[in-house]
């Protein structure tokens, strides 16, 4: 196989492909003094080097884990091993150990007569004590690579939350990670690449809450209270009109205006992704937390009845209530009111 036509295949390779590679390198071993002796592909794992396919013009690399370094003569590139270290070769069924003699991986299996097919490739792997060659057509390996990783939306149930509104939790972030990829080659080139598993990753999941509460009946959305029983904590429970009872954890006295969607810059969605309806409350969300039910009765007598705080908007100790019409706000006005927090 003539050995410019491998070099220029695996840069297109490379290059078309822009695999995120770590921990691995391929060369083409160029032959020799000896004519008999068959190019083949070299696959190094365990050398902490990005990946770099060389061409003629590159210069000898010296890696950082001094065991293995590239030398270049007139006949090409070669791969040589410090002396001294144990070596084992599978090929053709067989395993043999040997130790390497300061000679390059094409001398070393010269000296232990085996001499790679046209199709066989040598898979070198570094990241042992020894250095293990695998000879043959098809090799498998396990390729660790660092890579951009994508947060992910997680969602969460809470009965607490009306349902059809959603309460963003955590923001996602994306990050990177270390991903373990099986890679499988066979006569030359790779043949395919599969996600293993994931050791690591940097990315913080977006968690988000989604209601479950079923609403209340329309009839008694909007019930007048028919009593009211307290506790010394501040808690107690609302007997509405037609003698529905909501426990609520705590009361606030504040100040409520009106609003719509289309006047004066308001939206048909809310500030946590829900459509605007009678039941949604703007509120200041360091004063009334996102996601709160409550039940809210003007001062006056006017009863807005159950609402969940899902939109923001105004500051302070006041409750934006929304109405279907415009009309309806301006009729509203601005009153005081008591905001019973219920749950």
């Amino acid at each position: 196989m003539d050995t410019q036509y491998l070099l220029q295949k695996l840069h297109h390779f490379w290059k078309r492909h822009g695999l995120p590679v770590f921990m691995l390198f391929a060369v083409i071993v160029v032959s020799g003094a000896a004519t008999d002796r068959a190019n083949a592909l070299y696959i190094l794992t365990g050398a902490e080097d990005s990946a770099i396919v060389l061409d003629e013009s590159a210069q000898v690399q010296d890696f950082s884990s001094q065991l293995v370094f590239l030398s270049t003569s007139s006949t090409g590139f070669d791969v040589t091993l410090a002396s001294g270290k144990n070596v084992t070769i599978s090929y053709d069924g067989q395993t043999i150990s040997t130790q390497s003699k300061k000679e390059s991986i094409s001398a070393l299996l010269t000296r232990m007569h085996i001499i790679p097919g046209p199709l066989d490739m040598v898979a070198v792997d570094l990241s042992g004590d020894s250095v293990e060659l695998t000879v043959g057509d098809q090799l498998t390996y396990y390729d660790r690579v660092t890579e951009t990783a994508a947060y992910e939306t997680v969602r969460v149930a809470n009965p607490d939350l009306p349902e059809g509104t959603e309460l963003l939790v955590q923001a996602g972030a994306d990050g990177v990670r270390t991903s373990v990829y099986e890679v499988v080659w066979s006569g030359g080139e790779m043949i395919s690449r599969q996600f293993v598993e994931e050791l690591d990753s940097t990315a913080v999941d977006e968690v988000i809450e989604y209601g479950t509460a079923k609403e209340a009946s329309a009839s008694a959305a909007a019930q007048p209270i028919a009593g009211i029983s307290k506790n010394a904590d501040g808690s107690g429970t609302l007997t509405l009109a037609d003698g529905t009872t909501l426990d609520f954890s705590g009361v606030k006295s504040m100040t409520a205006t009106a609003y719509t969607a289309g006047h004066g810059g308001a939206d048909y969605t809310t500030a946590t992704g829900t459509f605007v309806k009678v039941g949604t409350v703007a509120v200041d969300k360091s004063v009334i937390p996102l996601g709160t039910r409550m039940y809210i009765v003007t001062n006056d007598g006017v009863v807005y009845g159950q609402a969940v705080a899902a939109d923001t908007g105004v500051r302070g100790n006041k409750v934006d209530l929304y109405y279907d019409t415009y009309q309806q706000c301006i009729n509203f006005g601005r009153r005081s009111c008591t905001v019973y927090i219920l749950g």
